[in-house]
């Protein structure tokens, strides 16, 4: 509406003091979700490729709009973390149902079945979601939509989101390459060794630098100061690094294993050409993803090179612009770059006139 009026975004300060007086006014309360379709999900526990230990927690946020929106967050935060500021705008638009990863385990097979039952339930009740995913839950999404693809059907989402995907162990982790070039990648090689499971310094040595990623943002005393209040700060905080140190060593390695089990993209069978989904979708890449992302990303090859294939009606875009430069994943420390790229998307969705990117 702002924008409307004066014809240019509205400043950042304004819209920071609007996003955290909707916060206080309606503060964040994700309550258990239990879905009323658990086919899937039952199935997968009943053949024993799971168990109880690797479910995700399921919550959601009610809101009275149309279009809900299923996260999927990376590694770590939680999701419900991951999208905190973006929270306010999501709600605008419907529910926001969240998947928390398990701390005591994982289970890619079991994560696929849960987001089946999920969006199942949802379209029974006519309320097709949009799948928003960020990094690693990118990869979740992906293989699930593969899944689907390979069983002859289609997943029936109003649109997806995919920030900063990582999609497997090549997108971190370069192939031949001796010491990584990633944050991630130096995060996650030493899980690959042969007496990792039972070292549990690998997993204090990846806890320290997921802390590190977090608090290389949170330097920026003056973007902090335009996003949020420093009681707010001081709980998402708290509530992200609480998250890294409860992931014990089953949860950590299981989490490692099921991205090592993603193939590469660029390996995929083209199974009949059939695009993975015809929802409308869209793709972020940071300005700076090195520090994450491998320079031959099989994801990005995928995605940059056969894109319209995959997703034919879809576009890419590079998030930049700020005083700092974008990194990774950056929903928290970026929001403010990210948010016109969603609120495009999201007007686009609810128009039904989706610009595809030349």
């Amino acid at each position: 509406m702002l924008a409307a009026f004066t014809r240019l975004s509205p400043p950042q300060p304004l819209l920071a003091f609007i996003r955290s007086a909707g916060d206080r006014l309606r503060p964040p309360r994700p309550v258990p979700y239990l879905s009323a379709e658990t086919r899937a999900r039952d199935e997968a526990l009943g053949s024993g490729r799971a168990a109880g230990r690797q479910l995700a927690a399921l919550l959601f946020e009610r809101d009275r709009g149309g279009l809900p929106t299923i996260v999927l967050g990376g590694f770590v935060p939680d999701s419900t973390e991951q999208v905190h500021l973006l929270r306010g705008f999501l709600l605008r638009k419907g529910s926001v149902y969240y998947f928390n990863y398990p701390r005591g385990g994982f289970s890619l097979d079991l994560l696929c079945a849960q987001l089946d039952d999920l969006v199942a339930d949802l379209a029974s009740r006519g309320r097709r979601p949009v799948i928003l995913s960020v990094s690693f839950g990118c990869g979740i999404v992906l293989e699930w939509l593969r899944r689907a693809r390979d069983e002859g059907r289609a997943p029936d989402a109003a649109g997806l989101v995919f920030v900063s995907p990582v999609a497997c162990a090549a997108d971190v982790l370069e192939e031949g390459a001796g010491k990584p070039s990633t944050l991630l990648g130096r995060a996650l090689k030493p899980y690959l060794g042969a007496d990792a499971a039972g070292d549990p310094a690998i997993v204090e040595k990846s806890r320290a630098i997921f802390m590190r990623m977090f608090e290389a943002g949170a330097q920026n005393k003056a973007s902090l100061r335009a996003l949020m209040g420093h009681g707010e700060l001081r709980r998402l905080r708290a509530a992200v690094f609480r998250a890294i140190r409860e992931i014990d060593a089953t949860g950590a390695h299981e989490r490692v294993r099921s991205l090592m089990e993603m193939a590469p993209m660029t390996s995929w069978p083209a199974a009949g050409e059939a695009p993975l989904s015809p929802a409308p979708t869209l793709i972020l890449y940071a300005e700076k993803e090195g520090a994450v992302i491998a320079a031959g990303s099989p994801t990005r090859i995928a995605l940059e090179s056969s894109r319209q294939a995959l997703f034919p009606n879809s576009e890419i875009r590079i998030v930049s612009g700020g005083e700092t430069p974008v990194q990774h994943a950056s929903l928290i420390f970026h929001y403010f770059q990210f948010l016109p790229h969603l609120t495009a998307f999201y007007r686009l969705l609810k128009t039904g006139k989706l610009r595809l990117a030349a």
